[in-house]
């Protein structure tokens, strides 16, 4: 198992990637190097992933923002713990924008948790293979929520969220393709790119970011 990205190791994938690859040369030259992103590892965050499913990340970010204010109201010391979830009804959620299936997904997420069938504290000790399993066997996580906890908690080098459709678009514009690529066609297309798949995403999420994909 390889090592965690850095800041720094960002930068030498970047450059053996750059020079296998002149479409990503041609981003990394148009839009400079892609951020880590790195997020911090837990609970609050999977919740947070949860909620971007299938929607934008300024939605999600919002209804995560309400959800911790919500959260901290009768114990503005505390953090997101799966405990303090499980105390917030329906109602509380539905106000800082989850939806009946979100609901039940962070529900289904906090028992997990509570229980030890999901030790979060321990994923980074398993291969990428584990963790996604590890992460999948909760109702409410599957291949998505999984391979962006791979990719941006536990900075894994050579995730790759096939099924993340703006990493698709990125990739339909960057290389001038006809169609938007399956999830299928995407696996194959980052077949180039191991064992850096992670770092390539995050160039092309860059470029998805940093306008090279006309707004409609």
């Amino acid at each position: 198992m390889r090592p965690p990205l850095t800041d720094a190791t960002l930068l030498a994938a970047l450059a053996d990637l750059t020079a296998r690859d002149d479409r990503l040369a041609r981003i990394v030259a148009d839009y400079g190097p892609p951020p880590l992103w790195a997020r911090e590892p837990g609970f609050p965050t999977l919740v947070h992933i949860i909620l971007e499913q299938q929607v934008s990340l300024a939605s999600a970010r919002a209804a995560f923002d309400r959800l911790l204010a919500l959260a901290s109201a009768s114990t503005p010391a505390s953090l997101l713990t799966p405990e303090r979830f499980l105390e917030l009804d329906d109602a509380t959620l539905k106000a800082a924008g989850f939806s009946r299936q979100k609901t039940r997904y962070g529900r289904e997420l906090a028992a997990a948790v509570l229980s030890g069938r999901l030790a979060l504290d321990g994923l980074h000790e398993l291969d990428d293979s584990e963790v996604a399993a590890a992460l999948t066997s909760v109702v409410g996580i599957g291949r998505w929520t999984a391979d962006i906890y791979l990719l941006m908690v536990l900075c894994r080098p050579d995730a790759w969220p096939a099924g993340d459709l703006a990493l698709a678009i990125a990739a339909r514009h960057a290389f001038g393709l006809a169609a938007t690529p399956s999830a299928a066609e995407l696996t194959a297309i980052g077949e180039a790119w191991r064992p850096w798949r992670a770092v390539a995403a995050r160039v092309l999420w860059h470029f998805y970011l940093s306008g090279g994909v006309p707004k409609k």
